[in-house]
């Protein structure tokens, strides 16, 4: 008998929501919602009953109790709590944050660095830092609060003033402040509401923030004189397109000040300099449907000199992307596409996620193979464009001694000049020197890099084995050095665990990869590398907005490791681990093919051996939890378990109302419905709260969520376990009462969070007794 029949439920009754009954119409389709009503959270019933969820839970996991105690404390033993990052150089300073044991949140610092130093310093957690500033100690901006978040965090050019923004409610409204670092004082300055993201122009007499409408959307960008009133501060862009979001920023070159705004499928890009920053910013690309770019400056070798360039990494005819070289345009002009030349041009097999400039290279982000990359392209390398001539004039005419008389060689050869000496060095793609690692599975990417002129590239790596890694990469080299690996305490060993990638088949022929995990002495394979005996798994999935879910490490994964649970990850359509078709092919009117794809892999694994429906529990949150409700429709019997996180579980309802926060700009992700009715007809046939059957048994639910959850509200969870306790599903709901989209904020509070999670799991699979 397992743990989990051993254990006999309390006599609890579970709550069960009144019905309401209220009706809404579109396209000639009525439908009667009798749960609608828990959408009033300032409503006291509805307050009443979100507690009583919470009674139950408590009541229903109480008997785990014990094990969430043994799983916080694993947690805790493997984990430094006491630790530095690696400091990171931008002028005089080296910039860090550390952790202290028994604290919950970080305390940012710099200490003093001697100028032209790239090597930062080994600083040693639990001891003093010669020098050390701190800058903003998060523990102490918390005091008092329940919940702590930190949005902005700017630093002025010349180092002595500090933006900051904190939440303390969990609705990502922030505050923004002024700090002077010379007298460590808060200035008069205090301007509520904001976004994060703000930005001080270089000489630090000016910040720009972004605010949000009543949708919740980033819309203005404003600008602040530090030392004046907050009613004094100049809107320099708003965006009245309620499809777009805007955020504003500063180049790494601190050049230029940038404001980008984009809906989901399309984009946008205006700059200005920044010495004037008074001045009008100036569009970079008018926006056109379906075309997405972003920017970044770079200062480019031509034939005449170093040319001020923007790099554009766009999809305009080239489906997974390509980025362009330009001038920057002069004030009063546009950048038109054919302008611009290619530099790293479309490869259907690459995704090009995007570039970093720096003084003398570029760093290249991209996936291939479902695994991200990244690449160095030197400056110094591309040439200038008399250099190429000459190369390719010798190249040309060594061919053409074979050939004919050399006067033809000298011919070609001036025009191959004439024509180089117009067109500069850019004519030929970019020569790109990959940064590899030595892993089936691994994530690698541009780490923190603050200084322009800096000759490394600072990057981090970690695969489902191996903790999360800081290299300093020498562009002129090669050499990779080892900053920090994360300390994981208590002996562990990456030999003791294995990953390796499958492939499931769909019904469309379609492949789709799944990453998995496990522990080597806590999984039997057989001679041929298969399951020999099925393992208890778990399985987790998003699938949307082009989010790739990368093998990464995970201190808390390792409870369920050791306790024999394989960790899975199925790239389901509707992510973007394997380009934008991937994308493409699992939103709006083909967003089923998430939820296929989700079943297909779990039925490869048990069809592979690795485990059985009864040893499978599902994960996922946020559009991931909308990814877990519809697959608990799908396929009920493939699963034991269903862990729920923050899900978007009644899409159609939310998406049907634009005065819900972001409605508006997600009709790109997955159609309007207001507006058409096979938008409206397909998302109600995949809708989790309007498909809850009363023909399947359900395994067991776990479903999370957040009172003041701006992204995905609190009643959606709220109305569907509402429902499937109609059907007499064994589910459990947990409310944040103080906590946002993130769920708790701390590191304590988060590992409790954590261990809830997987007490709950180890239960459903049976393993809740297992040390």
């Amino acid at each position: 008998m397992s743990d989990s029949q051993q254990f006999s439920a309390p006599a609890v009754v579970a709550p069960v929501a009144e019905k309401r009954p209220t009706t809404r119409t579109h396209h000639g389709d009525v439908v009667t919602d009798p749960y609608e009503w828990l959408r009033d959270k300032e409503s006291p019933e509805v307050l009443a009953h979100l507690e009583a969820e919470n009674a139950y839970a408590a009541a229903q996991t109480d008997h785990l109790a014990d094990l969430r105690e043994r799983i916080v404390g694993e947690i805790k033993a493997r984990t430094q709590e006491t630790d530095l990052s690696v400091p990171v150089a931008e002028g005089p300073w080296w910039y860090y944050s550390h952790t202290v044991e028994g604290q919950q949140y970080a305390i940012r610092a710099r200490a003093p660095r001697v100028p032209g130093d790239d090597v930062p310093p080994e600083l040693v957690p639990g001891e003093p830092v010669e020098g050390e500033q701190v800058l903003l100690d998060e523990n102490v901006a918390a005091e008092g609060h329940e919940f702590f978040s930190l949005g902005s965090f700017d630093l002025s050019g010349d180092g002595d003033r500090l933006a900051y923004a904190t939440d303390v409610v969990g609705d990502e409204r922030y505050t923004l402040r002024v700090r002077d670092l010379t007298t460590g004082e808060d200035l008069a300055d205090e301007v509520p509401g904001t976004f994060p993201g703000a930005t001080f122009s270089p000489d630090g007499r000016y910040v720009f923030y972004p605010t949000v409408d009543d949708a919740w959307r980033p819309h203005r960008i404003w600008r602040h004189e530090v030392g004046t009133p907050a009613g004094d501060d100049v809107i320099v862009f708003e965006e009245p397109d309620d499809r777009y979001w805007v955020g504003v920023g500063l180049s790494r070159s601190r050049r230029y000040l940038q404001i980008e705004l984009g809906s989901k499928i399309t984009s946008e890009s205006w700059i200005l300099e920044s010495d004037d920053p008074t001045g009008e910013f100036r569009v970079v690309w008018p926006r056109r449907e379906g075309v997405e770019y972003t920017v970044e400056h770079a200062v480019l070798p031509a034939a005449d000199g170093p040319r001020d360039s923007l790099l554009i990494t766009h999809n305009d005819g080239a489906l997974d992307f390509e980025v362009v070289a330009t001038d920057v345009p002069a004030a009063g002009a546009t950048l038109l596409p054919e302008g611009a030349t290619v530099v790293v041009p479309h490869d259907p097999s690459v995704r090009i996620e995007g570039v970093d400039a720096f003084a003398g290279h570029v760093v290249v982000s991209y996936r291939k193979d479902a695994l991200a990359r990244v690449g160095v392209v030197r400056l110094d390398a591309v040439g200038r464009a008399e250099d190429v001539g000459r190369a390719r004039r010798d190249q040309d005419l060594d061919r053409l001694d074979q050939q004919g008389p050399l006067d033809v060689g000298r011919a070609r050869r001036d025009q191959d000049l004439d024509r180089l000496d117009q067109r500069g060095p850019l004519d030929q793609p970019w020569q790109i020197e990959e940064i590899a690692f030595d892993e089936p599975l691994y994530t690698v990417g541009v780490g923190a890099n603050r200084a322009w002129d800096q000759r490394h590239v600072r990057i981090g790596q970690t695969s489902f084995v191996t903790p999360a890694t800081v290299y300093d990469h020498d562009v002129a080299t090669g050499e990779r050095t080892l900053r920090k690996r994360q300390p994981v305490l208590g002996g562990y060993d990456p030999a003791d665990y294995a990953q390796s990638r499958e492939w499931a088949t769909a019904d469309d022929g379609t492949q789709i990869p799944i990453s998995l995990v496990w522990r080597r002495d806590a999984v039997t394979l057989n001679a041929s590398g298969m399951q020999a005996d099925p393992a208890p798994l778990m399985l987790y999935g998003y699938g949307s907005y082009e989010i790739s879910t990368d093998p990464g490490f995970s201190v808390p994964r390792l409870s369920l490791l050791d306790r024999g649970v394989v960790f899975a990850v199925a790239h389901v359509r509707g992510g973007g681990e394997m380009g934008r078709g991937w994308y493409d092919d699992g939103k709006t009117l083909t967003k089923k093919n998430s939820f296929t794809d989700f079943v297909t892999c779990a039925r490869h694994l048990v069809g592979s051996g690795w485990t059985t429906p009864e040893r499978t529990v599902a994960y996922g949150g946020s559009a991931g939890g909308l990814l877990m409700g519809a697959v608990a429709n799908l396929a009920p019997q493939d699963f034991a378990g269903v862990v729920a996180a923050v899900p978007f579980v009644d899409p159609l309802t939310s998406i049907l109302d634009p005065s819900l926060p972001l409605t508006v700009i997600e009709w790109d992700e997955w159609g309007n419905p207001l507006e058409d009715p096979e938008v409206y007809a397909y998302m109600k046939e995949y809708s989790p709260y309007e498909n809850v059957r009363d023909d399947v048994e359900y395994p067991r639910i776990l479903a999370l969520t957040s009172l003041n959850d701006t992204r995905v509200l609190y009643v959606e969870p709220a109305k569907w376990v509402a429902r499937l306790r109609e059907v007499g599903a064994d589910v459990v709901l947990k409310v944040e009462m103080s906590a946002g989209h993130g769920g708790v904020s701390g590191r304590y509070e988060r590992w409790k969070e954590i261990a809830f999670e997987d007490a709950w799991t180890l239960d459903v699979l049976g393993l809740a007794g297992r040390a």
